[in-house]
């Protein structure tokens, strides 16, 4: 009985996205009405019916979408939402609808056709009140609260449970979760580190009725708060502890991290990136002496009281991000990209090229400093397009178009193997699936696959 619902409900989830892809208006607004739960259901590669609204170029089925309230941010397999369709395919008037937000401004600059990008590691599932990390009593009082949360890590690395799933052969891992009672051994110990995280957003009730709680008990309830530990416990005893299967601490965070989901890909960013700072700087960097954690983990303070960084704010004793400028350099002629690979790199993979950014050196120079270092290429305009966290350990990856305004190529192999151009179509090649391109670009989780992306997506009109 239970195979022959969900084979009705596919059906009709195949009805109404054929619906939205013919722009059939009177049929999308007649299933809503009877289904409304219709609205955001994915059919193949995660498309919804609006994505094929906006593909087709169907205004006024993807005006009534939006009037009805679906979830025009989701994306497909892709990574591509229905914005970035309707852009793709040359849809103006449609991508120009999609790109208002709630209060009927344009979400793009008026000087550009380029979207806010929402990249991988940086969604935030935690409000972080940064606010009560001074508020010693708080912070105990949530360490030990039943709907408390910790997030365990072995050496820098979260235990995750794994499980296989239908659209990938590896399956997508998923934080482990744990209660005050399951640690509160390992709180105890002096070399675990603690840190807060934040409290879960909290969402609006879904009813308004009187009949829903009083409005004196939602002001007193307080959303579960997020600690992260880190502890030098054996980890085969830490696994132990954990009730799911397939639980491990990955070895290969360039590539196991990836598999995350987005909202908790997020949350690990943040984890991982002061666990990492806390592991490195257990000694004043001004006077060599030892420190103590303070401010629910943001914060080192030096125990030497004659030490000049307790005199004013040097921030020597506060958590450290790099920042690192990564770009895609543009040929003069547009419709060729450069990238580059090191020798680490599985065979076929080319990215964008990335670097450092230098003290008292602006991102632009940096780009154009690094571009020329690495490859011999000189570039002249610089735009800035979406960052991310990148937590290996610490790191703010600044994405970058660049525009070249030289082209011959000499690599300087003490920074990387090879650079190329490469044309447009060699690149919407190595997108396509299905296909066997002899480029191999970076996954969708990286900002250099978005990068590239970005670019193809910027003059498309096919």
């Amino acid at each position: 009985m239970t195979s022959l619902q969900m084979s009705a409900k596919e059906e009709m989830v195949e009805k109404f996205l054929d619906a939205a892809a013919r722009g059939d208006l009177t049929q999308v607004s007649s299933m809503l009405t009877h289904a409304p739960s219709l609205i955001n259901q994915k059919g193949y590669s995660g498309w919804t019916a609006l994505m094929l609204a906006a593909r087709n170029g169907h205004y006024s089925v993807v005006e009534r979408l939006l009037s009805l309230g679906c979830d025009k941010f989701s994306v497909n397999s892709s990574s591509q939402t229905a914005y970035d369709i309707s852009k793709f395919w040359g849809h103006r008037n449609i991508s120009n609808l999609l790109g208002r937000t709630d209060d009927g401004c344009q979400r793009v600059l008026p000087d550009s056709d380029l979207h806010q990008q929402e990249n991988f590691f940086s969604r935030e599932m935690l409000d972080r009140l940064s606010a009560k990390r001074t508020d010693r009593v708080w912070l105990e009082a949530k360490q030990s609260a039943a709907d408390t949360v910790y997030l365990l890590f072995s050496d820098l690395s979260p235990m995750v449970s794994s499980s296989k799933n239908s659209d990938s052969e590896e399956g997508e891992a998923r934080l482990c979760r744990f209660s005050y009672e399951a640690v509160k051994d390992l709180l105890l110990k002096p070399e675990t580190v603690v840190i807060f995280l934040g409290v879960e957003r909290r969402k609006r009730s879904p009813s308004s009725s009187s009949s829903s709680p009083s409005e004196t008990d939602d002001a007193i309830w307080e959303p579960p708060a997020w600690f992260a530990i880190n502890t030098r416990e054996d980890a085969a005893e830490l696994l132990k502890r954990c009730r799911e299967g397939n639980c491990s601490f990955p070895k290969l965070l360039h590539r196991d991290l990836l598999k995350l989901r987005e909202d908790e890909a997020g949350v690990v960013a943040q984890a991982r990136s002061v666990l990492a700072w806390h592991n490195r700087y257990s000694f004043c960097p001004t006077c060599g002496s030892s420190t103590d954690m303070e401010e629910g983990g943001y914060k080192r303070r030096c125990l030497n009281i004659d030490c000049r960084s307790l005199k004013g704010v040097h921030n020597t004793c506060y958590p450290r991000v790099d920042p690192v400028v990564i770009m895609l350099v543009i040929h003069p002629d547009g419709n060729q990209c450069l990238l580059g690979r090191k020798k680490i790199f599985p065979a076929g993979l080319f990215s964008c090229l990335a670097g450092f950014v230098e003290p008292g050196e602006s991102m632009e120079e940096a780009v154009r400093r690094e571009v020329e270092e690495e490859s011999g290429v000189k570039v002249g305009p610089v735009s800035y397009v979406s960052c991310q966290p990148w937590p290996m350990p610490s790191t703010l990856m600044i994405g970058c178009l660049a525009v070249a305004i030289s082209t011959d190529v000499k690599v300087d192999e003490s920074e990387i193997e090879d650079a190329r151009w490469f044309t447009r179509q060699q690149v919407v090649e190595s997108l396509l699936k299905g296909s066997r391109p002899a480029l191999i670009i970076p996954p969708r989780q990286t900002i250099a696959h978005q990068l590239i992306r970005y670019w193809i997506g910027m003059n498309s009109n096919l």
